[in-house]
């Protein structure tokens, strides 16, 4: 039997709980996969270190390196999402989701295989991080797989909290490997082992969940490309893409403006304090409003989010101390809260079950292309302006993105909110038209 099947019905009247051994195995595999990504936060540390091994004294190229090697690895990891959604499609979420927990774990062991920065840093990044992206789509569709319709909003904000919690652990542990151990090729050493070994029982807790699960395969699996034309989430995608730019200011541009405020006399040490907020913020609200998509709905969800994070970044011009930090952190980290498990769910919800890797693959793969399209230009905006401009400009983004979207894909009935099964029928558009050309009408059993 499969470790993945869903839950019995329960008595009439009476909702089986959505949070059975199945969520909480998948819940602390996912908290062992962020902290292992956390610890890679310091990868541009890492490649510095080997820039310097190299003879490679100037900054400016060091960080151009870092650059250019990150921006690979996310391209590689956006490219592989068409065909990781048919994959998924095809085979099963389960055994794409094994063959992708190997790659990280491939990817991991290259990082502390890896001595200078040639092509096998290069390699490992590039499958690490195609390995990351295609274990969190999988991860995402198996779990929306085991609840009925309206609580798939809930099951994926509850199974996202644990990365905050894996976020705060990975951050702060890397801290102390690399304050603390010595010398600089051994702390790297330490560092990438601790995120193989992660990765390591990562993979365990994934061939355990899997063991035995039969996918129903669709005897015919359509491209990417057709399934979006035929499927188009909507409006949605500009949200996702708004969601990767909001992500681009903390992990790209938050250090420089600390930075900028140190060189202007500012006593900050660091971001810290900001990213602590966020999480304990994202954190809080996520757990507590895990059931809103039910109560308020998705829609004023993505409202609300986007308004956390229009508040939150239009705050950041005006700090001038370390605590001053807090309020816009708890702002964005309530914008993250909301907009994902909503902005993932109506999105994946737009493609038929059948094809719901797919799906989500692709809503995850519009979050990537925001921040690749926004963080070029944040950052042109502060070279050429400053960091208020860019901060302003973001927080004008996402207003302006949340009035589209409030005159137009909130107008749509909301599955979740209705609490009815039969609304989901509602969700694609023109779906029982367009549905009959695409579903099985055999379908064959892998195991």
């Amino acid at each position: 039997m499969s470790t993945l099947e869903a839950s019995p019905s329960a008595p009439l009247g009476r909702e089986p709980s959505i949070y059975t051994r199945v969520f909480w195995l998948s819940y602390f595999a996912n908290l062992a996969l962020v902290t292992a990504n956390a610890f890679t936060f310091r990868f541009a540390e890492f490649v510095a270190y080997l820039a310097r091994s190299g003879g490679i004294d100037d900054v400016h190229r060091t960080e151009s390196i870092t650059g250019n090697i990150v921006s690979l690895g996310l391209a590689a990891s956006f490219a592989t999402r068409f065909v990781l959604g048919q994959a998924i499609d095809r085979y099963g979420a389960s055994r794409v989701w094994v063959a992708n927990a190997v790659l990280l774990l491939v990817g991991c062991v290259l990082y502390i295989l890896s001595d200078q920065i040639g092509p096998l840093l290069l390699t490992a990044r590039v499958i690490f991080a195609i390995g990351q992206a295609g274990v969190a789509a999988c991860s995402l569709v198996l779990v929306q797989h085991q609840v009925p319709p309206h609580r798939r909003t809930e099951i994926i904000g509850s199974l996202g909290s644990s990365g905050f919690l894996g976020m705060v652990i990975g951050s702060h542990a890397s801290d102390w490997v690399l304050n603390h151990l010595h010398p600089d090729h051994y702390k790297f050493v330490v560092l990438f082992a601790c995120t193989a070994t992660l990765a390591f029982i990562y993979l365990s807790m994934v061939l355990y969940l899997t063991h035995g699960d039969e996918h129903e395969r669709p005897s015919h699996t359509p491209a990417a490309h057709r399934l979006i034309f035929r499927y188009w989430p909507g409006v949605v995608v500009l949200v996702a893409m708004t969601m990767g730019m909001t992500l681009a200011i903390p992990t790209v541009f938050l250090t420089r403006f600390a930075t900028h405020l140190r060189e202007s006399g500012i006593a900050i040490r660091g971001i810290g304090v900001f990213f602590t907020g966020y999480t304990v913020s994202a954190f809080i609200f996520r757990v507590s409003g895990s059931r809103w998509n039910g109560s308020i709905g998705r829609h004023r969800m993505i409202l609300a989010g986007l308004a956390g994070h229009a508040i939150g970044t239009a705050m950041l011009p005006f700090v001038t101390s370390e605590w001053h930090f807090i309020l816009p952190s708890i702002a964005s980290g309530f914008g993250h809260a909301m907009l994902f498990p909503a902005v993932v769910s109506i999105g994946s919800g737009g493609f038929p079950r059948a094809y719901r890797g797919t799906g989500t693959t692709i809503v995850l793969g519009f979050l990537e292309i925001g921040t690749m399209v926004f963080a070029p230009l944040l950052g042109w905006i502060i070279d050429q302006f400053s960091f208020a401009a860019m901060f302003w400009t973001s927080s004008l983004v996402a207003i302006g993105v949340g009035t589209l979207y409030a005159a137009t894909g909130a107008r749509r009935p909301d599955v979740d909110r209705y609490g009815n099964e039969a609304l989901e029928e509602i969700e694609p558009a023109a779906h029982s038209a367009i549905a009959d050309s695409l579903e099985p009408q055999h379908a064959t059993t892998s195991r």
